[in-house]
């Protein structure tokens, strides 16, 4: 699994002109899943999430988790996250999971982070959707459960 995460003031995200997700301070969260990944993969991701130490302390240092500050999530998936553009220029996306392994996959990094109890909402899978975020700081940071980078 392969993620994005944006530390936000606020984000949403629109299908057709109509909002399906929105939250305030959290966690912007694209979510792309590639075939082979399995539940050691979807663990590490949200543990990696929950746990990020990515919001500042009384003394400005980032030493606080979206459990800690109480935030929120927005995640989107997105398979493009899988694009290789190493070679030519369109990207393959041989990679990035089919639906019948994402959408569970998906679902299951949404459920696992709600059980741990953060608000998170979600886009529509396969949608075309349209994002907004006020991205804080800008804290933004590229999580890859196979620790490619």
């Amino acid at each position: 699994m392969r993620l994005v995460i944006q530390r936000v003031l606020e984000s949403s995200v629109a299908v057709d002109g109509k909002v399906v997700g929105s939250i305030g301070k959290g966690f912007m969260v694209l979510c792309g899943v590639e075939e082979g990944d399995t539940q050691a993969d979807l663990k590490y991701c949200i543990d990696k999430t929950a746990n990020l130490r990515i919001f500042e302390d009384d003394a400005g240092k980032m030493n606080r988790s979206i459990l800690d500050v109480g935030g929120e999530i927005l995640a989107v998936s997105q398979f493009t996250l899988h694009g290789d553009a190493r070679h030519g220029r369109r990207p393959s996306f041989s990679t990035a999971a089919r639906p019948d392994l994402a959408v569970p996959m998906y679902e299951a990094y949404c459920r696992g982070l709600r059980d741990l109890g953060i608000h998170v909402e979600t886009g529509i899978f396969q949608a075309d959707m349209k994002v907004s975020l006020i991205n804080d700081g800008p804290v933004t940071l590229l999580l890859d459960s196979r620790r490619i980078f």
